[in-house]
Formats: structure tokens, C-alpha cells, sequence
């Protein structure tokens, strides 16, 4: 068998494989004592059927096919391994099968052409001595006072309330049913997937619900019904709504106001396994300093691989790219039902191909970011050793829920490529300067929405911000 391979686009190599006629034959042989051993021929005992009278029942092209098949398939797999070729995905053949069928004869030499996605070699600029700045979270009292506000307000007493408006604070008892603001003219607005309730309790603080929602109930009273208008935001769970106008029409049933406990070491001991205030306080305070400086780290490791990725010219294969949104969409729809959603209802033959779309940026990002790293460890012999493995897996598996099934290689996979992560970046860090900001100076709020659409489109390098400046509201509770 001769192998000739040529360099193609997209981290592809395209494979001109030259069959034997041995080969060919060995296959085409091969075939017809498959069909021998397993054709049902009336008339004839299995293992018994003619080599005539089967070519005349199965047909000497479908024959030829299913050598074909076979014979493309090994010698691919042959030539990969002869080659030494890291191949990733599945093989792409070049040629057309029907030709190849009409030209294959039994004992003759034949030429046909593949192309196999591998790994791809990335180029990398000067990483050392990387310049970038960082939001720097700093530790705010007031985090304490509302989380322990936070926990007076699940032990307060629920009062009725009769003839006051609602107001901010209070629990309210809502029956609601949702429809879309505007529809093709000459029909109805439609109503809401999922948008309508009844004996819904929620409590009126903003940010418990679509924006708008809460806003519409404060001022009513028990036994009104109102129509609100509302607007699901843009970056909304479901693709569905997101974005879409939508009316509310609402029935406040019951309201109740909140009497809050009062501050104290008997309360202390009700919301926490601390004896006194003063113990619970300075937990809450040790946990949220802890926090901020998980999250100023979080800001100067995504500023460095931001600058790290920006450094990398590299030819992504289709297959790797498909790999990573299939992994990003798997993720979404696992968050989602875990709020309890029917995932049904947003992944749907029409919906997934615009969520594929829309996901490659973020996966072309992800995976140059994947790429860079695991150069820089390479050049800088950034390793993980056993011990620090084994050590780190154990912290894993005690956080997992015991009844949780984990692949123990895929576990250590996933563990020894986040440790070299946290080596990589602290590298980077130390061979390079990070300037801290205050917090907001880089990621306006009123800007947030807008970052990464310039840089995304050709690059995917808008990946999100939630991770690294997200709230831990109530971590605080013992």
C-alpha cells in the first residue's frame, strides 16, 4: 500500500492511498464469505449458497460497496498508524464512493483519496513579559450586613396585610399569565411557554424575576388585577424569549408584610452553628475577603489568557471546533434543567443550529485559550507531579455528591489540565505585569453587553464575565 500526504487548510492531510491488487481481492474475498456464512436463500442451507447464485440474488455492485467499505476503512486506519498521524475526529474521503465502486475490480491495483482532521500546530508570540490590567474587587462591609439582612428575612413572621399597597419586602400570592406583546397581523399574540401560574408566591425584591415583573406588583392591592408589560432580556436562558416583549396579566391574591427578628446571639445560634453574633460576623467577613480575592485572581487570570489567546495563530479543524460546542450546548442544557426547565422546549431541530452557531465563537475562544496554554507549559516544562494529582482528585471527590458516577480517567483528565492551568497562569503572572484597577473601570455595567461583539466575530474571544464577577450571596450561612 502506498501512502502520499499533502498539507491541507483547517489543520486537515489529505491522504492519497494506493490499494494493492492482493488487497483488493483479500477484501472483495472477504465479503462474499460474509454474505456466504449469513445470506437466508430459499432452497439453500446457510454456508451453502453458490457463489453464482449470490452474486445473482445480492448483486455484484452492492458487493463491490461493501468491500469497498471495509477495504477504505482498514487502509485508513493502516496508513494513520504507519504514518504516525495524531488524528482527531473521523476520516473525510475526498473521492466519490460511486466512482470508486465502478472502477473497483477484484485483483486490481486502486487509488483513492481521504483527508483526516489532527492536531493542530499553533503559533505562539512573545508571551513573556504580558502587559494587561485587571479589576481588583474590594471587600465591602455592607456584603455582611446584607446577607445576615438576608437571613433575618427567611426567619421573619409573615403578617397579612389588607389595605396597604404592596411594597417593596413583602410576599405577595400572584396568579399570572403571560403572552407575547406583539404577532403577525390578522392573528392573536401568543401565550407564554411556560408563563403562566397560579398560587405563585414570590417575594417583591428586585431582581426575583423578569425585569419589570416585580416593579408592576408593588402598588397594588389584594383582590387587584393588572396587565404589565415586560421585556425578557436579551441574554435571557431561552432563545425562545429572549429579547421579546411580553404582557402579564397578574392577580395579587394575598399580601404579607415581613417582621423581622431581631439581631442577636439567639438568632446567631438559629441561622448558624456559632454561639454568639459577634462569632457568625466575623465567619461572614472571612468568607467574603476570601471571596473578593477569589475574584480579583479571577479578573487577572482572564486578563492574561485574554492577552495569551490574542498571541495565537492557529488553524482550528472543524472537528475540533464541533467537539467544543457540542460540550458548551451539553453544559446549557444541563444548567437548565437543573432550574427545573424542559430542555424540550428550547432544543428543538429548528433552535440547535442557531445555538451551534452562536456557540462557535465562544468555542473557537475556548479552545485557542486550551491550545496556548498547554504550548506555554511545554516550553516552560510547567508539569504536574503525581502527588500534586492524586492530592487535588481527592479535594474533587470529596466536594462530589458520593452517589455521583465519576469516569476515574476522565477525572484525572479534567483535574491534571486545570492544574497545569493555575501553573500556566501563575507563570505568566510572575513573568509578566498586572495592573489592578478598581472594580468597573474595565467592564462598565452599561457596557457590558456590548464587549467582545468587535472582537468576537472573527476571533470568539467574548467569553463571558459571569464566572469571574459573580455574587456568593449567602456563602456566609455555617
Amino acid at each position: 500500500m502506498k501512502v502520499t500526504q499533502e498539507k491541507l487548510p483547517s489543520s486537515q492531510i489529505g491522504l492519497e492511498i494506493e490499494i494493492t491488487p492482493e488487497m483488493s481481492k483479500n477484501a472483495y474475498e472477504k465479503v462474499i464469505q460474509q454474505f456466504t456464512r449469513s445470506a437466508n436463500i430459499p432452497g439453500f442451507r446457510k454456508g451453502k449458497v453458490p457463489r453464482q447464485i449470490l452474486l445473482q440474488r445480492i448483486g455484484q455492485r452492492n458487493l463491490k460497496a461493501a468491500a469497498l467499505e471495509d477495504l477504505i476503512q482498514d487502509s485508513i486506519r493502516k496508513a494513520v498508524a504507519d504514518e504516525k498521524i495524531q488524528v482527531i475526529g473521523e476520516f473525510e474521503l475526498r473521492s466519490q464512493f460511486d466512482d470508486l465502486v465502478n472502477n473497483f475490480e477484484s485483483g486490481k491495483p486502486l487509488t483513492f483519496a481521504a483527508a483526516v482532521d489532527v492536531v493542530p500546530e499553533i503559533t505562539l508570540g512573545e508571551y513573556k513579559g504580558l502587559q494587561v490590567k485587571a479589576e481588583e474587587v474590594k471587600f465591602d462591609e455592607n456584603e455582611v450586613n446584607k446577607t445576615l439582612d438576608n437571613y433575618r428575612s427567611e426567619k421573619a413572621t409573615l403578617i397579612p396585610i389588607e389595605d396597604q399597597p404592596a411594597k417593596e419586602g413583602d410576599m405577595a400570592l400572584v396568579d399570572f399569565h403571560g403572552r407575547f406583546a406583539y404577532a403577525p397581523e390578522g392573528e392573536e399574540p401568543q401565550e407564554i411557554p411556560g408563563g403562566k401560574a397560579e398560587d405563585f408566591q414570590v417575594e417583591l425584591t428586585e431582581g426575583q424575576f423578569i425585569p419589570g415583573f416585580i416593579e408592576g406588583i408593588l402598588g397594588m392591592k389584594p383582590g387587584e388585577t393588572k396587565e404589565i408589560s415586560v421585556q425578557f432580556p436579551t441574554e435571557y436562558g431561552s432563545e425562545e424569549l429572549a429579547g421579546k416583549a411580553a404582557v402579564f396579566s397578574i392577580t395579587l391574591k394575598e399580601l404579607k408584610g415581613k417582621e423581622l427578628p431581631e439581631l442577636t446571639d439567639d438568632f446567631a445560634q438559629e441561622v448558624s452553628d456559632f454561639d454568639t453574633l459577634a462569632e457568625l460576623r466575623e465567619s461572614l467577613e472571612t468568607r467574603y475577603k476570601a471571596d473578593v480575592e477569589r475574584r480579583t485572581n479571577a479578573n487577572k487570570e482572564e486578563a492574561l489568557l485574554k492577552a495569551l489567546v490574542k498571541l495565537v495563530e492557529v488553524e482550528l479543524p472543524a472537528t475540533m471546533i464541533n467537539q467544543e460546542i457540542d460540550y458548551l450546548l451539553t453544559q446549557q442544557a444541563m444548567q437548565l434543567s437543573n432550574y427545573g426547565v424542559d430542555i424540550r422546549q428550547f432544543f428543538t431541530s429548528e433552535t440547535i443550529p442557531v445555538m451551534r452557531e452562536r456557540s462557535r465563537p465562544d468555542a473557537i475562544a475556548r479552545i485557542k485559550e486550551s491550545l496556548a496554554i498547554r504550548e506555554v507549559a511545554k516550553r516552560e516544562s510547567l508539569t504536574v507531579t503525581e502527588e500534586e494529582l492524586q492530592e487535588e482528585m481527592k479535594k474533587v471527590r470529596q466536594q462530589l455528591d458520593p452517589n455521583t458516577d465519576v469516569d476515574p480517567d476522565r477525572l484525572r483528565e479534567v483535574v491534571q489540565a486545570d492544574l497545569v492551568k493555575q501553573k500556566t497562569v501563575k507563570w505568566l503572572e510572575e513573568n509578566g505585569t498586572v495592573e489592578l484597577v478598581p472594580e468597573g473601570t474595565l467592564n462598565p455595567p452599561a457596557e457590558a453587553g456590548d464587549e467582545g461583539e468587535d472582537e468576537g466575530e472573527d476571533e470568539g474571544e467574548d467569553e463571558g464575565e459571569d464566572e469571574a464577577q459573580g455574587e456568593s450571596q449567602g456563602e456566609g450561612q455555617e
